[in-house]
């Protein structure tokens, strides 16, 4: 069974920065690219981020773009997420999936930010 455990999200002012973090279980992580997404209050899901599964190649949505970083650990299951000059539109439920669909995603961590 795939499992994906979000965490690192909180309540941070504009301009500050985050560090998500996603564990993953039941599957071969290493093998897999993996993907960011996020869904704002009473939006539809966005897609933020995707990693290959080497961690070589990135791609990110153009609202993000310069501002956050993807990054894996192939050894520790582990997919990142660093959030750095953070605008109030970021604020969302963030999840971890393996592509963009999203459909085998987490529970999400909300990234709230707010003056």
């Amino acid at each position: 069974e795939v499992q994906l455990v979000e965490s690192g999200g909180g309540l941070v002012q504009p301009g500050g920065s985050l560090r998500l973090s996603c564990v993953a279980s039941g599957f071969t992580f290493s093998y897999s690219a993996m993907t960011w997404v996020r869904q704002a209050p009473g939006k539809g899901l966005e897609w933020v981020s995707t990693i290959s599964s080497g961690g070589h190649y990135t791609d990110y949505a153009d609202s993000v773009k310069g501002r956050f970083t993807i990054s894996r650990d192939n050894a520790e299951n582990t997919l990142y997420l660093q959030l750095n000059s953070l605008k109030i539109e970021d604020t969302a439920m963030y999840y971890c999936a393996r592509d963009r669909s999203a459909l085998d995603r987490g529970q999400g961590t909300q990234v709230t930010v707010s003056p």
